[in-house]
């Protein structure tokens, strides 16, 4: 699929549009959206080619969708529509890839609280377009970002699956997320939790 770009907004313009978004809705959210900026800006630090910037713009506003309030699938949608009316192609392709490392609209933890045709939309959408290093990038750190800085994966994963189940997609889906990182491992030259905040703090697994 391809995108007329536009000027990507600058870091600043990002930070106040996810400063104003907390403002209308309030939550963890906006702490896991930095976490997620920082943490792929220390990663691309280490990748020849990839804008540090951009890298961190794509990960503040990847959730920007949340400002529209408390939802589940529809907050993408959301965050599509919000970025587009901005003029930022891009964003809003990050709104909507960054829960989807397996190109399946019928792979989404939580809730489908959108429409039918929201839904189609999104299926021709992620059928379509082809996954860059930035969609990667982003699903990769959101997959490991709290709102206190990084954890390894399994953590993640584990708490996750241990809140919403173990759907049929699941494997594939940790798959996908596990060879994301090891695309980065390689890109980077090294294991990219050794660039990341926290990442041995907050990767003990709570069972209870």
């Amino acid at each position: 699929m391809d995108i007329q770009k536009s000027k990507i907004l600058t870091t600043k313009a990002a930070e106040k549009e996810l400063r104003e978004g907390a403002l209308l809705t309030p939550g963890q959210w906006e702490q896991h959206c930095i976490s997620v900026g920082n943490n792929a800006r220390l990663i691309v630090e280490k990748v020849p080619g990839m804008d540090c910037d951009k890298a961190y713009v794509m990960g503040l506003l990847h959730d920007i969708g949340r400002r529209a309030g408390i939802k589940g699938i529809l907050h993408i949608f959301d965050g599509y529509d919000y970025m587009m009316s901005l003029e930022q192609p891009e964003i809003a392709r990050i709104c909507l890839t960054h829960s989807f490392p397996i190109k399946d609209v019928n792979t989404f933890i939580g809730k489908y609280d959108c429409t039918e045709e929201q839904k189609n939309f999104l299926k021709d959408y992620l059928e379509a377009v082809e996954y860059d290093d930035y969609d990667i990038l982003i699903q990769l750190c959101d997959a490991i970002s709290l709102p206190n800085g990084a954890c390894i994966m399994e953590k993640r994963l584990v708490d996750v699956a241990l809140r919403h189940g173990l759907p049929e997609f699941t494997l594939d889906k940790w798959k996908a997320f596990m060879n994301t990182k090891k695309h980065f491992d390689k890109l980077c030259g090294c294991n990219i939790y050794t660039l990341l905040p926290n990442v041995m703090e907050n990767s003990s697994i709570n069972l209870v």
